[in-house]
């Protein structure tokens, strides 16, 4: 299995403008906050996560790009086979917590139990050690800011979860990637893709803004981003890819987010990544973007 470290060789571009593409491994009924939805009920739902990510493993397979697959430990455990078959891809094997609970609703110790659960669920089925993670709804934020400590001890390298967005994280989080300094030592931060529209920033690399941006405009941004040196991070999810997918009752707000314009995303992906390049995670915390922070 492979953990992503041997294929920055492989899969980096010649001038240095890789970008990252990020895939949360969790199903439909990974909702945070719901709660006909808490883990609890999971067992009692039906499972779709499989047929749209296969759907995904062959379009990377085809465009030739490997990724960083961030699985819930839940995910792992129930779906050996499934992360076995990513792992062996090529794909980068990421952490995105045990029960997909956002960081800041844990405490120190019940957040590093979540996450070495995780681990654990991921060593389990012979992937090899897990050094890169994603909160639940970018739920690292000036709030749990703590929480980058405890990835550090627990041997992580790279954290995604932290989003230069007011909704979930802060306007003033750097963009790029950059270092963190904690007590027990240093993590690089990879934040997602945002765009500046009408005033605020939205989150032009994943969910609704990804899903409601045409390929063009997606395209133009990243490629203005690696025109200065500066790389794009994109995240899906397979529940994005199912054609068919359940729909419960949310808030109005969730509604929107989880829903929006999930016709023809297949599609508009496709375009997407046939426009750029791409590769996990990883790469990205050792090449020249990293700032200071």
């Amino acid at each position: 299995m492979s953990d992503g470290r041997g294929l920055a060789a492989s899969a980096a571009s010649p001038n240095s403008s890789l970008n990252a593409l990020t895939i949360d491994l969790e199903d439909w009924f990974h909702i945070c906050g719901v709660e006909t939805l808490a883990p609890r009920h999971w067992d009692t739902l039906p499972s779709r996560i499989t047929p749209p990510t296969d759907w995904l493993l062959d379009l990377l397979d085809h465009r030739q790009i490997r990724a960083t697959f961030f699985v819930v430990g839940w995910i792992a455990e129930r779906h050996p086979e499934l992360v076995q078959k990513i792992a062996c891809a090529g794909h980068e094997i990421g952490s995105h917590s045990y029960w997909h609970r956002r960081a800041y609703e844990l405490d120190r110790q019940a957040f590093a139990d979540d996450v070495a659960a995780s681990c654990r669920a991921v060593a389990a089925i012979g992937a090899a050690p897990v050094t890169a993670f994603r909160a639940p709804e970018w739920s690292i934020n000036d709030s749990s800011i703590w929480a980058l400590d405890e990835l550090v001890h627990l041997g992580f390298r790279v954290d995604a979860s932290m989003a230069p967005l007011k909704l979930v994280g802060s306007v003033t989080f750097p963009r790029e990637p950059h270092v963190r300094e904690t007590a027990h030592g240093r993590i690089v931060e990879v934040p997602p893709l945002v765009a500046d529209r009408f005033g605020q920033v939205m989150p032009l690399g994943w969910g609704w803004g990804l899903r409601m941006s045409s390929p063009l405009r997606v395209l133009h941004a990243i490629g203005t981003l690696n025109d200065r040196g500066q790389p794009a991070v994109l995240t899906i999810h397979p529940w994005e890819l199912d054609p068919d997918p359940p729909r419960v009752t949310l808030p109005p707000r969730l509604y929107f987010a989880h829903y929006f314009r999930m016709r023809g995303f297949r599609e508009r992906l496709s375009t997407i990544l046939a426009g750029a390049s791409f590769g996990p995670i990883s790469t990205l915390s050792r090449g020249n973007a990293v700032t200071q922070g």
